[in-house]
């Protein structure tokens, strides 16, 4: 006489955390993270970020200090972001262009701390530098020019890679910008200097505390829904990435992260290049605001969110959660 079993096939390889390890389809290890950055004048300076409860913006040689720290616990990549002075911000974001600026002593720094054992990933972009907080350069009618911008973005990324920058990550959303920028560097002598370019950038409620951070939040005058994406389009996103792609784009964004996996699935199912995600100022400051209030331990939320991402098909994921979550990855 026969007899049927149930199914159970899937609950039996739960069992045990042995059996669980072996059946992981997703791995997160501290090489999938970059750790963003923000980068403040003076010596010897940490500026606790408010809106960003852990996060703290680090004077040159206290970045320097960090990313020895990165370095030791197995993340990769860095990313610089200035808080400029008021005093050095204009209109057209001049200090952008400064080699001794805030970014370019950041970076000659951590290349005299670790040589090449860490990267170092660059934000190009004007909304550091301008007095109106915007991405670009601003006309009468308070529109943000395409192509002025351009020429700008140009000469700001020459600028980084001649300081020893390893990445470029033009974050701006203009037009052409990934060409251009890709032509002046083969032709400025450097050819394998990367570019992740800002593909999908979405026009986000979720950039707050990072506004905040690098000083254009007080500043920001209107708001950056014609250069930055709508958050109802999915399509837009797919031509966007195939347009960076197209003008020479090593690896392309997402962001912000958590609202926008289905947008990193269908960009990691339609492109064969690596797709990174971005997880925004905001979504940490839930995260944390979450742990503070009893709503979850803080451990288990950031692992999670970073495994989503993974398990997207994200190739890597900027998280300022990335030292944290590193260290428990290596315990």
């Amino acid at each position: 006489m026969s007899r049927s079993y149930p199914n159970t096939r899937l609950r039996r390889t739960r069992t045990h955390g042995w059996s669980r390890a072996m059946h992981r389809e997703t791995v997160l290890t501290p090489a999938d993270l970059i750790w963003p950055l923000f980068v403040t004048s003076g010596k010897g300076v940490e500026e606790p970020v408010a809106s960003l409860p852990g996060v703290s913006r680090w004077s040159v040689d206290l970045i320097a200090t960090r990313a020895k720290e990165a370095v030791d616990l197995g993340i990769p990549c860095l990313a610089l972001f200035p808080n400029t002075p008021a005093d050095r911000r204009s209109d057209h974001g001049e200090e952008a262009l400064n080699p001794d600026n805030l970014m370019c002593r950041a970076i000659r720094a951590i290349r005299d701390a670790c040589g090449n054992d860490i990267g170092v990933l660059t934000d190009v972009a004007l909304d550091p530098y301008t007095s109106h907080g915007q991405d670009g350069l601003v006309d009468a009618a308070g529109y943000v020019v395409n192509d002025d911008t351009v020429a700008v973005l140009v000469d700001q990324a020459l600028n980084q890679a001649a300081a020893g920058a390893d990445i470029i990550a033009p974050s701006d959303m203009m037009d052409g910008r990934v060409r251009a920028i890709r032509m002046a560097l083969e032709m400025g002598g450097h050819a394998n200097v990367q570019i992740m370019a800002y593909a999908a950038k979405y026009a986000s409620a979720f950039y707050g505390p990072f506004r905040d951070a690098v000083g254009s939040g007080g500043l920001l005058k209107g708001d950056k829904k014609t250069y930055q994406m709508n958050p109802a389009n999915a399509e837009e996103a797919l031509a966007e990435v195939a347009l960076d792609i197209a003008e020479g784009a090593d690896s392309v964004m997402v962001k912000p992260g958590l609202p926008y996996l289905d947008i990193v699935r269908r960009v990691k199912d339609r492109f064969d290049v690596p797709v990174f995600a971005y997880q925004v100022s905001g979504e940490y400051a839930m995260i944390e605001a979450a742990a503070a209030a009893g709503a979850g331990e803080r451990e288990a939320l950031v692992m999670e969110t970073l495994m989503a991402f993974k398990r997207a098909g994200c190739s890597g994921v900027l998280t300022y959660h990335a030292a944290l979550a590193a260290r428990l990855l290596n315990a």
